[in-house]
């Protein structure tokens, strides 16, 4: 099985490093350049279009990736979704969701300017200084194209939150600070575990996500 991997915000395919993919064919799906116009939804056909994702592949997505992987779902029929630290609908959206399309202040943030903010915003991913994931978190912020951050912002706080047609597998830590678990229904939420899930918490999730990849469990 095919099993193509979307990653969050300001990351790339070195999030996924620890989890345990072996025995299937592994496809990064790497950023491409957005047109100011892309919604959630263009880009993922964007996706779909430049690597050929189709019926049958599995895709997993983290955070942003989730979201895109869900818009992918909604025009593919997948074999597997499986989104973590991400959220499945706009019912899953956290509160600030709202406020920032209220309140659209983050439009006098650049992508540049994020970058800046790595600091700042480390402790939100819980990413703290000394910590084994800190340089991967700081190599990936700053490996990251600044306009696709801006546009990624805007259609992040833009998206319908249209559910797929069928279900998601999702993994959520109990501490994630970006999304709430206590809105994600039917997820699998993983006790203590942040937004870096993925990549702290990978030995004990990798078991889970290959019996889905295998068929042994049902969403």
């Amino acid at each position: 099985m095919r099993v193509f991997l979307v990653a969050g915000l300001g990351a790339d395919e070195r999030l996924f490093r620890n989890l345990d993919l072996s025995g299937f064919e592994v496809i990064p799906a790497l950023w491409l350049k957005p047109e100011k116009a892309d919604t959630l939804t263009t880009y993922a056909t964007k996706l779909i279009r430049e690597y050929g994702i189709r019926q049958g592949d599995a895709v997993i997505g983290v955070s942003l990736g989730g979201m895109l992987t869900v818009e992918i779902a909604k025009q593919v029929k997948l074999a597997h979704a499986i989104i973590i630290s991400s959220i499945k609908s706009k019912a899953e959206a956290p509160w600030y969701f709202g406020f920032f399309r209220a309140f659209p202040i983050y439009r006098l943030f650049t992508g540049g300017f994020v970058k800046k903010l790595g600091p700042l915003l480390r402790p939100l991913f819980g990413v703290f200084a000394g910590s084994k994931e800190a340089p991967l978190f700081y190599s990936m912020l700053q490996n990251s194209d600044p306009d696709f951050l801006t546009w990624a912002m805007y259609a992040a706080l833009g998206w319908n939150g249209d559910p797929a047609p069928y279900p998601i597998h999702q993994f959520i830590g109990s501490k994630d600070l970006i999304f709430n678990a206590k809105k994600a229904k039917s997820a699998t939420v993983i006790p203590g575990a942040d937004h870096m899930l993925v990549f702290t918490r990978a030995a004990e999730i990798s078991p889970a996500i290959r019996k889905i990849l295998n068929n042994e469990t049902t969403a």
